[in-house]
């Protein structure tokens, strides 16, 4: 790893460093903060948690072979190199801040209420067509997870996107701080972590706070037909680079057409040209992934070819838009976490299907004092789709279920819906949707195999506490 010898590390984080001096000069092979990771001539991170001090486990590391390791206090006799430092957490951050000046590789910042991960993927497989790139994995992109990521970097690498997510005010100072993108990308402001940020515009201050630590001269890449994000107007003095649907914008798309699960089509127009690209995952929410990576393409140098050859590349990730396909079922996998807007769009998904569609949906999380309303806006939207049955699960859920059955029985021209959520909705003259609720998720799995049929095409969706994979696994399992 590059310059990361002991004395630069202690240096870099402020800590006083104790060990010989031979030892002081040698460099850490790789960093982490899992006991169960640790290799030879490695660094060692303990985090203090609320379940587990990692100082506990210094010396099992270190009898593993790790170089160094941090501590938050003296290691009365430590017969091994450590780093004392006020916080590991703090020092950490402050590591990968010095390292990623030392490789000098341009970084491509991404964040946004929804979409994150999704757009991180497509820009990595574009760029990928001409660069070697590492990527943020899975969901390392808080104040730990980050650091982690860049410590995954080496000489070779040519280009870093890094995905960073909030919940807090500050929080985007914290991680920009480490990132210092050259080109920040922002998704779209939506109605997230609300119990801190109190609502969109709330999100849109903390999610552009990044813009205090871009490097100069950065791209800013926005999503132009999200309201908020199209009230930026300049940063560091420059104009930002919009994508969207609109043809105002420099770089949109248009011919938009649902391939059923083998994704969506489209023309992408930017200013060196157009090209028709099909997004081998489906969703409206895909073109605005290609945008973005096109946008982040051009501004790394690259040709139309290359782009659309990426875009066309790219994978679905587990628990994210995962299709999950047998001769039984086709099941959604989209469980990994959920809020109103990424679950209308997973709706909005399900509905282009040509077969059944079954939604299995359960409550959303930190979405402050309005969370009832936010549960019904999509259960109307749900109601209002061609859904054919909901199954949804959780305390908040129920006013989920109730909008749905009210919307359904509105679209249907009834005017109002009889029978209320908890029971099925009927499926009586021109209302197709039936409902079907349960307190929550143990309980209805319970009831799934008496609700899903062979040749249905499942939804599967709800913030991360639910632990939602269980009915995945559950679904995958089912004979039949």
């Amino acid at each position: 790893m590059k310059n990361l010898t002991l004395g630069n590390i202690a240096q870099a984080c402020g800590g006083v460093y104790h060990g010989t001096e031979e030892k002081k000069g040698e460099c850490v092979t790789s960093i982490t903060s899992d006991s169960r990771k640790v290799e030879e001539g490695c660094l060692f991170v303990p985090i203090v948690g609320a379940r587990a001090d990692g100082h506990d486990f210094i010396l099992q590391v270190m009898e593993a072979g790790a170089l160094c390791t941090f501590s938050e206090r003296e290691l009365e006799g430590a017969k091994y190199p450590y780093i004392q430092v006020g916080s590991t957490l703090t020092a950490v951050k402050d590591l990968a801040a010095y390292y990623l000046e030392q490789l000098q590789i341009p970084v491509v910042g991404i964040t946004g209420s929804v979409g994150k991960t999704s757009t991180k993927e497509m820009i990595a497989a574009v760029l990928s067509q001409r660069y070697r790139v590492l990527k943020t994995q899975g969901n390392f992109n808080n104040e730990l997870g980050l650091p982690l990521t860049v410590f995954r970097l080496r000489d070779e690498d040519e280009i870093a996107v890094l995905e960073m997510g909030i919940s807090d005010f500050d929080e985007m100072h914290r991680l920009a701080a480490i990132a210092k993108p050259n080109t920040c990308v922002i998704t779209n402001i939506g109605t997230c972590h609300l119990e801190n940020l109190g609502d969109r515009d709330g999100v849109l201050k903390a999610k552009t706070e990044v813009f205090d630590h871009l490097k100069d001269q950065a791209t800013v890449i926005l999503n132009g037909d999200d309201d908020k994000l199209a009230t930026v107007k300049e940063v560091q003095g420059r104009s930002p680079v919009f994508f969207g649907l609109d043809p105002e914008h420099p770089i949109y798309a248009d011919e938009i057409k649902g391939q059923g699960i083998r994704g969506i089509s489209c023309k992408i127009h930017t200013p060196e040209g157009e090209f028709a690209v099909t997004v081998p995952i489906p969703g409206q929410h895909m073109v605005y992934n290609a945008l973005a990576g096109t946008a982040v393409g051009l501004t790394y140098g690259m040709t139309l070819e290359e782009i659309k050859t990426g875009i066309e590349s790219v994978k679905p990730l587990g628990g994210r838009l995962n299709f999950i396909i047998n001769e039984k079922l086709t099941i959604i996998d989209d469980c990994y976490n959920a809020n109103p807007m990424s679950m209308k769009a997973s709706v909005g998904i399900l509905a282009d299907v040509l077969e059944r569609k079954v939604a299995i949906l359960g409550d959303m999380g930190e979405l402050g004092a309005d969370e009832a309303k936010l549960h019904a806006e999509v259960g109307t939207f749900v109601g209002k789709s061609k859904i054919d049955l909901l199954i949804c699960a959780g305390p908040l859920c129920k006013n989920m279920a109730e909008a749905a059955v009210k919307a359904a029985a509105q679209e249907a021209g009834k005017g109002t819906a009889e029978g209320s959520a908890g029971a099925s909705a009927d499926e009586t003259e021109g209302t197709k949707l039936q409902v079907v609720y349960f307190e929550d998720r143990e309980k209805m799995m319970e009831g799934l195999p008496g609700l899903i049929k062979a040749g249905d095409v499942v939804l599967v969706k709800a913030s991360h506490f639910m632990c939602f994979e269980e009915v995945v696994k559950e679904l995958r399992g089912y004979c039949l």
